[in-house]
């Protein structure tokens, strides 16, 4: 078999695995500019981004010397700002140089990917998940493993984690709060998977990586601590993207934290920085490192999406729908009143309402709800939402 023919087939297996996003996305993009349409598939910016977003790219703007458009890796006033803030933030002494700046989080986790396994290794995430991880880890050559979590509490399920564990594991990849469920880990649960995680590295002579997903993290309800899975385990690296807490998902600017506590970290740091280069060059552009010291500790208002989150989670319940309220995102995630959620996407569509069919989180029977639309459109949409009920009622809802 040729080398095309390799390169031909992972992208085969990768279309597979894409193949109920794509469908998603194909129907998002068919119905997206319809009139009057409620859409709460993904999670964009239904207002105006934030004024001083715009006001500290602005400000960014005029070239300060000629390097100011030209090729970026990872700055050091980037560094050193992500630093400073996770330091106030954790209170963790996470130091500069390990932190490395990317494109969001899509290609933080990709480099981390295409770093930690090669063709042959396991990863493991839990579902439901974000529903681009087995695309990735397949893209990355790995074989993606999964886990479902607790049916009702969403928890991780750490004894089907356990039995999950070979010598082929290589990473697992743990997104808290989780999107789509809204559940933060405890420390308890994140306590105790870290010595999953010990004791089957020690057993099987070389570490598992933790990859913590951590893009809604600075998004928690409730007054609520959040505790970060590095916190539990030696091996984590941590990746971030600033496009959820400031709802500009169209300016790629996160990165990957290497907690102190990570063995071996300098040699690590020097191969994901390989990585990012040869992976397309998976640095944030210029403009945004510039702004970054400025964009670091802007935030989206969580209290109004807080009180958006209260809102629809009443408004929902009363109305039948089983709905558990979110710990954390900006995601809502019912349960749909007839078995298909792809035929109940149909009918809220029929009451101008869009939203994304758990089938492609592969949670069958759910859907998911962005809060990011703005308190007009919520408004607007909950007759719709009352109105499909009655109709799946009608229809014999189980």
């Amino acid at each position: 078999m040729t080398h095309s023919h390799r390169l031909a087939n992972r992208a085969l297996a990768v279309g597979a695995v894409m193949a109920p996003t794509m469908r998603f996305l194909n129907f998002m993009f068919e119905h997206e500019s319809r009139p009057g349409l409620a859409n709460f598939a993904v999670g964009n910016p239904q207002e105006m981004p934030l004024a001083d977003y715009v006001s500290a790219l602005e400000r960014a703007v005029p070239p300060r010397n000629k390097e100011w458009y030209a090729y970026k890796v990872s700055e050091a006033q980037s560094q050193e700002t992500v630093s400073a803030s996770l330091r106030a933030w954790r209170g963790v002494d996470f130091a500069p140089e390990d932190i490395l700046m990317t494109n969001g989080a899509v290609s933080a986790l990709y480099v981390a990917l295409w770093t930690l396994s090669e063709p042959g290794d396991e990863v493991i995430f839990n579902l439901p998940p974000w529903f681009f991880y087995e695309a990735q880890i397949t893209a990355s050559g790995a074989q993606p493993v999964k886990v479902r979590v607790h049916p009702e509490t969403f928890d991780l399920d750490l004894n089907a984690i356990e039995a999950a564990l070979t010598p082929r594991t290589r990473a697992i990849i743990i997104n808290s709060p989780n999107n789509p469920t809204g559940r933060i880990y405890p420390p308890e649960t994140l306590r105790a998977l870290g010595d999953l995680l010990s004791d089957a590295s020690a057993r099987h002579g070389q570490p598992i990586y933790l990859i913590s997903d951590e893009a809604y993290s600075r998004i928690v309800f409730d007054g609520r601590e959040y505790p970060s899975p590095t916190s539990y385990y030696p091996y984590s690296l941590l990746v971030y993207t600033y496009g959820k807490t400031l709802l500009t998902p169209g300016q790629r600017l996160g990165f990957i934290a290497l907690p102190p506590t990570m063995p071996e970290r300098e040699t690590l740091r020097q191969t994901l920085m390989t990585a990012q280069v040869v992976t397309g060059f998976s640095f944030p552009n210029a403009l945004l490192q510039h702004a970054l010291r400025e964009l670091d500790s802007l935030s989206i208002d969580i209290g109004k999406l807080q009180a958006r989150r209260d809102r629809m989670v009443s408004a929902l319940r009363e109305m039948g729908y089983e709905v558990h309220s979110p710990e954390g995102t900006f995601y809502l995630f019912p349960r749909a009143p007839i078995e298909d959620d792809w035929a109940f996407a149909d009918v809220l569509l029929r009451h101008n309402i869009l939203c994304l069919p758990g089938t492609v989180t592969e949670m069958p029977g759910y859907f998911r709800l962005s809060i990011t639309a703005n308190d007009e459109m919520v408004e607007q949409a909950l007759p719709g939402f009352e109105r499909a009920m009655n109709e799946a009622v009608r229809q014999g809802a189980r």
